[in-house]
């Protein structure tokens, strides 16, 4: 029999009803309220658009309450809910929709309903919002082997996969979590990332789980962040690079509420870690990929300029394994990042080449280059080959060279990144050419099939990309080539 538990936001709302679960533009919510709420929105999914237990629920929604709602509902329901990026364009979340086998799409003003209604139902959430609720039955428990969320990635061939998350894997990583971080009756959790991304969904989870408040931002500003850690006596927040790099620009001295920045996007450089610490600010460095459902490696602040440039150790109950040709590597040795642990995802959805490729004995191969040294450090030495990040983003070159390849002027393309200092690394595309084009051609004709972080900030004419003996891109040599940009 697989093992249920009561549905984390009937039973939060049960222990404790009154304690603030989420403040959204200074308006506060309490358990109570969050339950009501989102079993409204259930029983409008169930009434107005036929959503039932087993079906698949689309949301593209910004950070609003809304959107907390509607995963809230999903589960209420028994369905599963498909985070889509707000980012991408139409033409990658109408994959993702097909791909998924969604029942429907729930959306907001500023997205176009019209353009997705050829492949799913689709509704407005507040023409939603704005229907008589009426009652249902919610589902008052949850299967921790269910999946409860699908989330699209990137893989290295360019196509994306539907990481199945399930209810084990959330609970497990909530867990872990608290574990490593602590929780404390105090504790309020800033979310200023996308919903949308393991990092930020997973704090919903934990809200739910640890009886914590979420303080809710609708995209980052240093200002309204720091206004609100001062107003909301925050005391977690999660971050990338660029975010932590904002807030130092304007603060002498870390907001005494603070106790933990969970920062993930890859590790903090030097300069940003030793500005961290004059400062005082608790950074937690952390590794972790939308199939482990957010953070498996943590390095606390007392690590962090001894363990410069590492990832920490895993989480309580997860593994970390250095592995080449199969084996396990040495201390130092550098290899393939595998990991295992309650919170890897059951699989990719409906994948069965890309599942058989990434486990094997129950570890998953991340695809990521790192070693551990001779105290059980992580370091990561490539985040998956050749992945840039860029802002937090994840981009993969593959992606970027198949819309760029689309182009009639483009024979061959390649794609790497470059160091940017506001966004650590931006795409640069290196073509070869059939005829003129100019680059802000290529600008409009990227922006049309791929979200505006993935379009190259530069393109480059060369006469032939370098390619090994078995006619593979040796992407790690474009750099050399940076010359003939095109105007």
């Amino acid at each position: 029999m697989l093992t249920e538990q009561p549905n984390w936001l009937i039973q939060r709302a049960q222990l404790t009803p009154e304690r603030i679960a989420l403040i959204f533009e200074n308006k506060q919510m309490t358990f109570r309220e969050l339950y009501h709420a989102s079993k409204q929105m259930a029983a409008r999914l169930s009434k107005y658009c036929s959503l039932k237990k087993g079906d698949r629920a689309a949301i593209l929604l910004s950070n609003r309450p809304e959107m907390v709602y509607a995963v809230h509902a999903c589960f209420l329901l028994g369905a599963e809910a498909v985070l889509l990026n707000t980012k991408l364009s139409k033409q990658e979340r109408l994959f993702q929709l097909e791909d998924s086998q969604a029942k429907l799409l729930l959306t907001e003003d500023g997205f176009c309903r019209e353009d997705y209604e050829s492949a799913v139902a689709a509704a407005d959430v507040d023409e939603l919002q704005a229907k008589a609720a009426g009652d249902m039955e919610p589902e008052a428990y949850v299967t921790l082997d269910d999946t409860a969320t699908l989330m699209y990635t990137s893989g290295t061939t360019g196509r994306p996969k539907g990481v199945q998350q399930t209810f084990g894997n959330h609970y497990s990583s909530a867990v872990s979590s608290a574990l490593n971080l602590g929780v404390t009756e105090r504790d309020r959790w800033l979310i200023a990332l996308p919903l949308f991304h393991i990092s930020g969904l997973s704090a919903l989870f934990k809200s739910v789980i640890y009886g914590m408040p979420v303080v809710l931002h609708q995209k980052f500003s240093v200002t309204d962040v720091l206004d609100s850690i001062s107003c909301h006596q925050v005391t977690i927040i999660s971050a990338v690079q660029t975010m932590l790099s904002g807030l130092l620009a304007e603060t002498e001295q870390c907001p005494e509420s603070l106790r933990c920045i969970l920062l993930g996007g890859g590790p903090a450089p030097l300069p940003l870690l030793e500005e961290c610490r004059r400062k005082q600010f608790p950074v937690f460095q952390s590794y972790g990929l939308t199939e482990t459902c957010s953070q498996i490696v943590t390095l606390s602040p007392e690590f962090s300029m001894d363990k410069l440039g590492s990832a920490g150790k895993p989480l309580f109950s997860c593994e970390i394994r250095i592995e080449k040709d199969g084996n396990p590597c040495a201390p130092f040795e550098h290899g393939e990042i595998t990991v295992k642990g309650p919170n890897v995802m059951k699989g990719y959805y409906h994948r069965d080449d890309a599942n058989q490729a990434a486990f094997h004995n129950g570890w998953f191969k991340t695809g990521d280059l790192g070693y551990l040294d001779d105290e059980g450090f992580l370091y990561v030495l490539d985040r998956r080959s050749d992945l840039i990040i860029s802002g937090g983003e994840n981009i993969y070159p593959a992606e970027v060279e198949a819309a760029l390849l689309a182009h009639p002027a483009v024979a061959e393309a390649g794609v790497s990144g470059a160091e940017d200092p506001k966004w650590g690394k931006v795409p640069h595309a290196f073509l070869v050419l059939t005829s003129s084009v100019s680059s802000e051609e290529l600008t409009v004709f990227c922006r049309e099939r791929l979200a505006k972080y993935k379009i190259p900030a530069a393109f480059f004419e060369v006469d032939e990309l370098p390619r090994n003996a078995s006619n593979k891109l040796m992407r790690h040599r474009l750099n050399e080539l940076r010359k003939g940009e095109l105007s």
